[in-house]
Formats: C-alpha cells, structure tokens, sequence
C-alpha cells in the first residue's frame, strides 16, 4: 500500500514509526555524538516527513520545527505539524525519552496524531486512532517536569496538591507518559512551539485526557506565530484541581 492510498491517521503513525527508525539508524552508523548526531538525526527524520507528506497530502498545509515556515499554511484548513525529533538531547543520549511527532490539525484542532518512543522495546507508536484503556491512577498524582528546567507552576501545583514530581526529557515523552499511566499531569509553562504539542495534544484528547492552555483556555493551532506559552495535559479527575490551583496561584501574585 502506497502513503497515498493511506488514510490520516495510518499516515501520521507509519511515518512517525519510519522517521523515528530512520534516526536510530543515524545514530548507529554514523559516528556522531552530541550536537552533531542531534542535527544529523533532525535532518534525516525532517526530510523522510516532509517528503512523504508532500508527496502523499500535495494540497495541505506542512509545518516543520526544521523547515523554513511557508505562512501559506495559514490559509489552509488542513496543516500536518510535525517535529523529527522531539528530546535531541536524550536522543544523542540513548535515552528512552525522545519522540517523533507527526500531526495534522484541521481548522486550528490537532485532530490527527502520532507520536513514536522509538527507544522503547519494538518502537512505540501511540496513535489517536486507535486509544487504549487508561491505566489505573497512582493515589497520590505524579507532575511530569523538564529534566534541567522545572516550571514553578508545576512545582507549585504538585506542592498544593500533594504531588511529586517526575523529571523527563521530550515534551512527547511527557505526554505519552500520561496516556501510558506512568504519571496524571503534565503542567508546562516554559513556552513551547506548536510542533511541540499537537501530535502529543492529538493522541490525547483521542485517550480522554484533558489538554489546554493552564488558564483553562483551547489550544489552537496553524497559528501565524507559533510560540505557545502554555500546556496542561492531565487526567480528566484531576484537570478542575490543578487549574483551580493554577489560578490561584496566578492571583496571588
């Protein structure tokens, strides 16, 4: 079967897991370490997606982390959204928290995604098509943070409630590890682009999972300027606790 002949979301998941299989091997044979094998790695993903998806979806939209950005994608209902390699530094570091984020979003809505692991056993894809029963909540609620650079909202949050925090690398990494039961909330308030969070905010909302700005407000995409200051993806019981909180937080200071 040709991409052509694929619908969306088998689009999205085959080439997340071929891009994603694709830096692997850079990683394997080509000698690179570091910054170098991250760029090397980026490249060779980016021009698998962007090739394909140009080939297989001519008239939609594309927007790439590692492409110029053609702003005639504003125009365009339909705009697949894609980072190569989402966590370039634990990818240089062989670590099981980088990801592969294809998307599309349609009317502004990440509507279709996929988001490969491909450091995890037989490389992970987890797809919005195809959800999977959530995994039992931990009684006390793990706040997934950046590795080096943990948002104070987030400790804030986690301190109110109860919570600890969990340190990981990739953005796709610390949403998938929500749908995968290994943590309830992901609070980001660092700033973002949109190719950070539109696959992972896809397979998500196809799991139930609560995902928006932490004010409460949508998340919209295919924007002109594609800065994102904000995320909240979390389990549904506690998404009303931790944007309460947030926002007292916010008005206390």
């Amino acid at each position: 079967m040709t991409l052509t002949d694929l619908d969306d979301a088998a689009l999205a998941a085959r080439l997340a897991y071929e891009a994603g299989q694709l830096a692997l091997d850079v990683r394997a044979g080509s000698g690179l370490t570091g910054k170098a094998l991250g760029d090397a790695g980026d490249a060779a993903a980016n021009r698998l997606l962007c090739d394909a998806i140009r080939t297989a979806r001519p008239d939609d939209g594309l927007l790439s982390e590692e492409e110029k950005d053609d702003t005639r994608r504003c125009s365009q209902s339909r705009v697949w959204i894609v980072d190569p390699v989402d966590g370039t530094r634990e990818y240089g570091e062989a670590r099981a928290d980088w990801a592969v984020h294809v998307a599309l979003a349609v009317d502004g809505v990440a509507s279709i995604g996929a988001v490969a692991l491909p450091d995890l056993e037989g490389g992970v894809v987890l797809r919005s098509d195809q959800p999977q029963a959530l995994p039992p909540m931990a009684a006390r609620p793990r706040f997934l943070v950046s590795r080096s650079r943990p948002a104070p909202e987030a400790e804030a949050v986690a301190n109110a409630l109860g919570g600890e925090l969990v340190p990981m690398g990739s953005a796709g990494a610390k949403a998938m590890a929500v749908v995968r039961g290994e943590a309830e909330v992901y609070l980001h308030s660092g700033g973002q682009h949109e190719w950070d969070s539109c696959a992972p905010v896809a397979v998500a909302l196809a799991h139930g999972l609560h995902c928006s700005r932490i004010d409460g407000s949508p998340l919209v995409y295919n924007q002109p300027h594609t800065y994102m200051p904000d995320l909240l993806i979390c389990r549904a019981e506690w998404a009303e606790r931790v944007l309460a909180e947030v926002a007292r937080i916010a008005g206390s200071h």
